[in-house]
């Protein structure tokens, strides 16, 4: 990396530039993965944290797909996929979205109906029996709730018995009790959809399974909010490759006579992308590394104020990303003059 390092030395303030636009677009793109995995886990946590493989729903309409606010199932359902070949265990599962009132504070909450041992971890008092309630950890800073307090939902008082980890539907906060109770809140006499541990092996009818992970897709707005962050974060990606790629052939071209004289005292084509590509690697890690760094600091700042996951798949993926990225840019604007004949450059740069 002889003449790499020569340049680094001789254009620094040229190197520092880009290194900046790097650094800057690095850490776009890993604070829009750490709010899309926040975003993402605040839709759809509450289902994700389930200890089921799979999801029953009541079988949609023709080009309709399942979803939690659309299904409406018999309560003797979970009765009947539990004695289907394959299934080990059928859960109940009631989801509502109603108004939490303790006192002066309220809160918008999802409300979901199932047996206890589909609740999350308790961090505070007991399981809930019928009459009472747990809530989510966020709710006791939301909506000031704690364990023995007596709280409305959907015009019914209930006693809350405990908190649980922090689970979510849908952007709400949400709260587990009974079955029978979740009825009551939801003034039905159905449940929503039945989680089932093990595979069916045939089909139910009215009822279509998937699973845990497609189940996602069911969360109202998951789909869409996903796919809109994802194509951000790819578009911010290509104009990284066009980026580097476009600073890396104007650079390539005004030392083309440099690298013309190189090829001709023997200096071979693996040599000068070698050199091209160990310049580009150590700018990228430089910039991308800035920029991670940067972006880890300020997540771990907004994490307090809006939904956001810090993680290896958050920051370190993103970065590698960049970087991979930023390669194949500066690797197509170093092919054409690795692979020019030496006598044609320097009759060019003349």
């Amino acid at each position: 990396m002889f003449i790499a390092i020569r340049d680094l030395r001789f254009a620094r303030g040229r190197f520092a530039l880009i290194g900046a636009v790097i650094a800057l677009m690095t850490f776009l793109v890993v604070m829009l993965s750490g709010l899309t995995a926040g975003l993402g886990s605040a839709s759809i946590s509450a289902v994700r944290d389930l200890p089921v493989d799979s999801i029953a729903f009541a079988k949609p309409a023709a080009g309709q797909a399942v979803s939690f606010t659309g299904s409406a199932l018999p309560a003797d359902t979970v009765g009947q996929l539990a004695a289907v070949p394959g299934v080990t265990a059928a859960h109940p599962l009631g989801v509502a979205t109603t108004q939490l009132e303790n006192g002066d504070a309220a809160a918008a909450v999802t409300v979901i109906g199932t047996d206890p041992g589909l609740l999350p971890p308790l961090t505070a008092g007991r399981t809930p029996a019928a009459g009472q309630i747990a809530v989510a950890g966020a709710l006791t800073k939301d909506a000031h709730v704690h364990v023995g307090d007596t709280v409305t939902l959907g015009g019914t008082r209930f006693t809350v018995s405990a908190t649980v980890e922090d689970t979510s539907f849908s952007h709400m906060p949400t709260v587990y009790t009974s079955v029978d109770t979740w009825r009551q809140i939801a003034h039905t006499d159905t449940i929503t959809a039945v989680g089932l541990t093990g595979t069916p092996t045939h089909d139910v009818p009215g009822v279509t399974v998937v699973s845990k992970s497609a189940a996602f897709g069911a969360v109202g707005g998951y789909s869409a909010e996903q796919g809109s962050l994802n194509l951000i974060r790819l578009l911010l990606v290509a104009v990284s490759v066009l980026v580097v790629g476009s600073f890396f052939t104007v650079w390539t071209m005004q030392r083309a006579g440099d690298l013309a004289v190189v090829r001709a005292i023997g200096g071979s084509r693996r040599y000068l992308l070698r050199d091209a590509l160990g310049q580009a690697l150590l700018i990228m890690v430089l910039g991308a590394g800035v920029g991670a760094g940067l972006a880890a600091v300020l997540g771990l700042l907004a994490a307090n104020v809006v939904p956001f996951t810090l993680s290896a798949a958050t920051l370190a993926l993103p970065m590698v990303v960049m970087i991979v990225a930023g390669l194949v840019g500066a690797a197509a604007s170093t092919r054409r003059i690795s692979t020019i004949d030496p006598l044609t450059a320097l009759g060019a740069s003349r």
